[in-house]
């Protein structure tokens, strides 16, 4: 068969519209299910125990629309198209906002650690160095004025160590009192001044409009290495709270099960919600896990728990979702396993 000249144009003209489609990046950002990791390749502590299940850290995949990608999203479930705009603060780069995610996810490392190694009698000290800023939001004071990765160290001349110093320190003052932060950027200290304002959604609180995690540096006797790559954000800190136990008790937790979960755990351990549970608990069972913890916050009704539970009944999963509002209860919950 001979190819004329048509036939070459429009063999042209089809490959340029497949990589048009393949590959011209749309202002939307697609979130849908990404991996459940075991997190004994993750997290390894010194001369710790080994157990024959696996705790498994959960994600949600993340990327630039793409004509093609932007359709399949429309169709699939469970996948959510969010507008560039929304899915990134505006004016911060990919790698600012890269830095700030790897900062919470070191804060909630540091968070799962303290709790673990209280938990299990380890020895563990605790050094507090100041403030960062992960997020600043839109409309507020800070806005234009701080930004992503901002380290505050004082407040009108007051030292600040952990973000609780700041928040109580500006929840003494009213609306329109102005503050002022000294802070590092990019190893330059400045001092910055702001104004309070009331949030939109509590009249009664005021604050620059900054969400913060506290500078800690954590020491223990066990050593404990982690290599989460380039993972981001504070969700898996129960995961991790569990797996550091888990390591540093002889009694297996696992009981030969794939565990996975979700949840923000504070210091005390406390576990918070999370966005994107939806897609975990698709991932979760994609890799075979029996057991899924999920954030109950009280019993809320418009909880993670509950979006778990539905998208679990709506896949047809066997796995099980369980709440928890502490790293207590998802201990308990497990050591009472048969």
């Amino acid at each position: 068969m001979k190819f004329s000249g048509k036939h070459l144009f429009f063999l042209l003209f089809v490959s340029v519209v497949i990589f048009v489609l393949a590959t011209y990046q749309l202002p939307y950002y697609i979130y849908k299910p990404g991996h459940a990791d075991a997190l004994n390749e993750m997290v390894v502590v010194n001369d710790g125990y080994t157990s024959k299940g696996d705790m498994h850290l959960v994600t949600v995949s993340s990327n630039q629309a793409t004509p093609i990608h932007y359709m399949l999203a429309k169709i699939l479930p469970h996948q959510d198209l969010v507008p560039l705009k929304d899915a990134r603060p505006e004016g911060i780069s990919d790698e600012e906002y890269m830095r700030a995610q790897l900062q919470m996810m070191e804060s909630s490392q540091e968070a799962s650690i303290v709790v673990a190694y209280e938990a299990a009698g380890e020895k563990i000290s605790i050094e507090y160095n100041g403030i960062f800023v992960v997020d600043v939001i839109d409309g507020m004071p800070a806005e234009g004025k701080l930004q992503m990765g901002d380290h505050i160290t004082s407040v009108d001349g007051h030292k600040v160590s952990e973000a609780d110093d700041l928040i109580d320190y500006v929840g003494q003052k009213k609306a329109g009192d102005i503050v002022e932060l000294e802070i590092n950027r990019d190893e330059e200290q400045m001092k910055v001044e702001i104004g309070l304002e009331a949030f939109d959604e509590d009249k009664e609180k005021v604050g620059v409009g900054i969400q913060l995690v506290t500078d800690r540096n954590v020491e223990v006797d066990k050593k404990i290495d982690f290599e989460s790559g380039n993972i981001g954000g504070p969700s898996a800190g129960l995961m991790f709270s569990l797996e550091i136990y888990d390591q540093l008790t002889e009694k297996d937790l696992t009981n030969g099960l794939e565990i996975a979960g979700t949840g923000k755990v504070d210091y005390n351990g406390n576990v918070g919600r999370i966005g994107g549970i939806d897609k975990k608990v698709i991932a979760a069972d994609r890799e075979g896990c029996a057991i899924f913890f999920a954030p109950n916050e009280q019993g809320n009704k418009d909880s993670n728990y509950m979006t778990a539970k539905k998208t679990a009944e709506e896949i047809g999963t066997d796995m099980k979702i369980v709440p928890v509002d502490t790293f207590e209860e998802a201990v308990q919950f497990l050591e009472e396993l048969k």
